[in-house]
């Protein structure tokens, strides 16, 4: 069933309804009632097009609606020679100015407006709509070695699956491998400087390697957002064990797609189910979780879970170790 928009004032029949219903009324067999039920028409428009209705088609298709005399309120004759006359001499005249000398030479009393829609008619001032372009992402060269960069981020945790007494706001830190998409994730109370010292030194535990570059958006956990002397501990943590830690550009998560992406995924296959009672017993859950995340296979690693593309680079590093050590020999 077609629909119409609530804005159409009218729906026009087409060239055919129009033809076979005057031609059905023609033969006088039907009456008006019986053409107007099968052809879904008033008795108006019928009536309309059998008045120029003389056997063929071209007699029914729709004519101009065009009003044969100018509205009493148009511009004349005499304003339209006026305003032709300034921009023939005046071919780039803005609008303002164009209003200005009509005023000033002519006695133009018409509202700007007026003479903007005129100019518009005719083609004048007529700006083409700016289109926003379509986001191209570039292409990511991912690290193909492992440890090579990973990202970090902290997603707050949702606050319908906490079953506590008192209302309390948890936040999850996650940090994956952009090799490997290994993660290691921990949640706590709060979101500081401290937290994230904490939880770095967990990561690293856990892993059992450290990253060449760690990659954050500009969060107060992560860097100091104000002109200090003071070393945030991130910095401290990072200068100590030679990391970079890399900002991405403000307001652009997509910078950090894959931590990003795998937040989404913690939102649908973990939180959407789950309930917890205290700190202890999220972190207890999240452990659980992960062990299962870092073993569910992903198109973007040929198939493979982040576990068993860690041990294939481990067992390809090995082997390196092994031709070296043959080539010294």
């Amino acid at each position: 069933m077609r629909s119409i928009s609530r804005s159409v004032r009218y729906c026009e029949h087409d060239l055919n309804t129009r033809f076979h219903a005057c031609k059905l009324y023609a033969n006088g067999r039907y009456t008006v009632r019986e053409v107007m039920r099968r052809y879904k028409v008033s008795k108006a428009s019928l009536m309309r097009w059998m008045r120029r209705f003389d056997g063929t088609r071209e007699s029914l298709k729709s004519q101009s609606r065009r009003p044969k005399t100018p509205h009493p309120n148009a511009h004349t004759t005499e304003e339209i020679r006026h305003i032709e006359n300034l921009r023939k001499r005046n071919p780039e005249i803005g609008l303002s100015e164009l209003y200005g000398k009509l005023r000033e030479k002519y006695a133009y009393t018409r509202h700007p407006a007026s003479l903007f829609r005129f100019l518009k008619k005719r083609g004048v001032f007529v700006r083409n709509e700016h289109r926003n372009t379509a986001y191209r992402p570039k292409k990511y060269e991912t690290p193909k070695e492992m440890g090579r960069k990973m990202q970090l981020d902290v997603k707050y945790v949702p606050k319908e699956c906490y079953a506590g007494k008192n209302a309390k706001q948890f936040y999850q830190y996650t940090m994956i491998d952009e090799c490997t998409r290994e993660r290691f994730i921990y949640a706590y109370e709060e979101k500081t400087s401290h937290t994230t010292y904490q939880f770095l030194k967990r990561a690293a535990l856990y892993f059992g390697y450290l990253p060449g570059i760690i990659q954050t958006d500009h969060g107060t956990e992560f860097i100091k957002n104000r002109k200090t002397d003071a070393i945030h501990l991130m910095e401290r943590f990072c200068d100590s064990l030679g990391i970079e830690h890399k900002t991405i550009r403000t307001y652009t998560p997509r910078h950090n797609g894959k931590v990003e992406r795998s937040h989404r995924n913690d939102n649908e296959r973990f939180y959407r189910v789950m309930s917890f009672y205290s700190l202890e017993d999220l972190n207890h859950q999240m452990k659980q979780y992960l062990r299962r995340s870092n073993r569910i296979p992903s198109s973007s690693l040929g198939w493979l879970s982040p576990l068993q593309k860690r041990k294939a680079l481990q067992e390809k590093k090995d082997d390196v170790k092994k031709l070296l050590e043959l080539l010294r020999l």
